[in-house]
């Protein structure tokens, strides 16, 4: 009746060899992977454009700076590719929007 209880060999519980630990060997060149005999590649930390020249207000009749932040396919570009700011891209998208509803940016790219 005991036996019956107590998990058997293979049930949970137990250390079993092939679960856990690193089944990987190390990359090359440390956690961050990379080639052997090259340089490491280090990513600038992106600043907002518009936090660092003091932009108070993006102005919707600015359609070069919005052109800046607007894809060539017309998409608006996110703010982990472009480094803004997560207020001052709310603004951008509102100004960009703005912009294409009185046709000085256009919605979609060129069609090809």
């Amino acid at each position: 009746m005991a036996d019956e209880t107590r998990p058997t060999e293979g049930s949970s519980g137990g250390d079993r060899p092939d679960r856990g630990g690193d089944r990987r060997p190390p990359r090359p060149g440390g956690p961050g992977g990379g080639r052997e005999g090259g340089r490491k590649y280090f990513r600038r930390k992106k600043v907002c454009k518009f936090c660092v020249e003091k932009i108070a207000a993006i102005d919707y009749k600015d359609y070069r700076t919005l052109g800046q932040f607007v894809a060539e396919s017309g998409k608006i570009v996110p703010r982990r590719l472009t480094g803004v700011c997560t207020p001052h891209q709310r603004r951008l998208s509102t100004a960009i929007k703005q912009a294409r509803n009185i046709a000085l940016l256009p919605f979609a790219g060129r069609a090809s």
